[in-house]
C-alpha cells in the first residue's frame, strides 16, 4: 500500500473511532440489543447501533461479527460501515482480500449525495481516490479494465469538490504526463498560475515542466509540484467553468456488473 493510502486510511479509521466510541464505550456493549452469537444481526436493528457494535468487535479481534455488522449497516445507509468494508477487502483486513469487492462498495459511497463540508465528506473523497487508482491500473480478473480517463474524473471530483490533496498530488501528475486526455491549456494554465513562465520575445509564455531523474526541473519535491500542480488546475477548470462535475454513479456503472 502507497504511504498516502495507509494515512489517508488511518486518518478515516481515527474518524470512525470517534463517531463510534462515544456512546459504545465497552466493548460490546450493545450485543444483546443488535447480536447474537447463533443468528447474528437480529432484525429490525437499529442501523447505527450495529455499525457501533461492528466497530467494537473489530477492535477486540472479532472480525467475522465485525464484517457481519459492518454489512447489515452498510445496506441500511451507514456510509461508514461500508467505507469500513471497502478498506478491509482492499487490504485484505479479516476477510480474503479481494480489490474488486473493494472497488464496489467504494462505488457505492461514490454514488452517495454528499455537500462538501458535510459529516461524510471524507469517506466520499477517500472512495473517489480510490476509485482512481484502481481504475488508472485496472483490476486484473474482474470487470474493471484500465480507464485513465475515467480515473481522472474521479480524482477532478474529489480535488474540485472536497480539496482532497491525495486527488490533487494524483490529478497534477496525469496533467503533467498528458495522461487521461488532459488538455495542455489546462497543464498551461496551472504552470501559469504558478508562475512558471520565461519571455519569448515581448511575451511571456507559460512552462510545462520537464521531468528529470526523479524530480521535476526546478522544484526540489516532486510531490508537492503535481499537487500543487493538480490544485491550479482545478482551480483554473472552475475558473473557466470547463469542470462539470461527475455525475454520481455515471462511470462506476462502466465497470460493475452483476450489482
Amino acid at each position: 500500500m502507497r504511504v498516502g493510502e495507509l494515512a489517508r486510511s488511518s486518518v478515516l479509521t481515527v474518524l470512525v473511532a470517534v463517531a463510534t466510541l462515544g456512546a459504545a464505550g465497552q466493548a460490546f456493549a450493545f450485543d444483546e440489543k443488535v447480536f447474537d452469537d447463533k443468528s447474528g444481526v437480529k432484525p429490525k436493528s437499529s442501523p447505527w447501533e450495529v455499525f457501533q457494535f461492528g466497530f467494537s468487535a473489530y477492535k477486540n479481534g472479532h472480525k467475522e461479527q465485525a464484517v457481519e455488522a459492518y454489512k447489515y449497516a452498510a445496506e441500511n445507509g451507514q456510509i461508514g460501515a461500508t467505507w469500513k468494508l471497502a478498506r478491509m477487502y482492499a487490504e485484505g483486513d479479516g476477510v480474503a482480500q479481494d480489490d474488486y469487492a473493494a472497488y464496489k462498495f467504494f462505488s457505492e459511497i461514490a454514488e452517495q449525495d454528499v455537500e462538501p463540508g458535510s459529516p461524510e465528506e471524507s469517506y466520499v473523497s477517500d472512495a473517489l481516490v480510490a476509485l482512481g487508482d484502481y481504475l488508472k491500473q485496472g483490476i486484473p480478473g474482474s470487470p474493471v479494465s484500465a480507464d485513465p480517463v475515467t480515473a481522472q474524473e474521479y480524482f477532478t471530483r474529489a480535488a474540485a469538490n472536497y480539496r482532497n490533496p491525495n486527488a490533487q498530488y494524483e490529478l497534477g501528475k496525469m496533467f503533467l504526463k498528458g495522461e487521461g486526455g488532459a488538455k495542455a491549456s489546462v497543464r498551461q494554465a496551472a504552470c501559469r498560475r504558478k508562475g512558471a513562465r520565461r519571455r519569448t520575445g515581448n511575451a511571456w509564455q507559460p512552462v510545462v515542466p520537464e521531468r528529470q531523474g526523479g524530480a521535476w526541473a526546478g522544484h526540489d519535491d516532486g510531490r508537492a509540484f503535481a499537487r500543487d500542480t493538480g490544485r491550479s488546475a482545478v482551480d483554473s477548470l472552475h475558473a473557466g467553468r470547463g469542470f462539470r462535475g461527475l455525475r454520481r454513479g455515471r462511470s462506476a456503472h462502466r465497470h460493475l456488473a452483476g450489482r
